[in-house]
């Protein structure tokens, strides 16, 4: 099985940029825990981040041609507002799941519209970093009953 987890703006800043919000581990430590989970689930997962819209946008489009089973993102700030990356989820025919660290519905106002969430299959937000977790496990579930449901 091969997902993609895709990391948006300012998420290579955990463990510097508002730890209170977002805890005091860093991004390599995210990375690490991905790592761990992809190995004990033994799936393959991918890493991706980036502070640009474009290519949070390209790497969505290039997943559709290298062959991944399903996308992980969290969108970052873009989440509230970026059309363009909601439009290349919408694109490609794979389950979604937007997680957030914090609980984007108990923050301020203007971050409880996601405008990506409607074209992923589900959201987890406010489970800190094990939401990352919570999400290969659901995936995982997803990718396996949308291929049994082929057979």
């Amino acid at each position: 099985m091969k997902l993609l987890v895709i990391n948006g703006p300012n998420i290579n800043f955990l463990g510097i940029r508002e730890k209170g919000v977002y805890g005091n581990h860093d991004y390599e430590y995210l990375l690490q825990m991905i790592t761990e989970k992809a190995e004990k689930e033994s799936v393959e997962i991918s890493t991706f981040q980036s502070n640009s819209e474009g290519a949070i946008i390209d790497r969505i489009q290039q997943a559709y041609f290298d062959e991944t089973e399903g996308i992980i993102i969290n969108p970052g700030a873009y989440t509230h507002y970026s059309y363009a990356i909601r439009d290349a989820l919408a694109s490609v025919e794979m389950p979604k799941i937007e997680v957030h660290i914090s609980n984007i519905h108990k923050r301020e106002e203007f971050r409880h519209t996601s405008v990506t969430a409607p074209v992923c299959d589900g959201q987890i937000a406010g489970l800190g970093l094990y939401g990352y977790c919570a999400a290969v496990d659901a995936m995982i579930r997803m990718v396996s009953e949308k291929e049994s449901d082929k057979k």
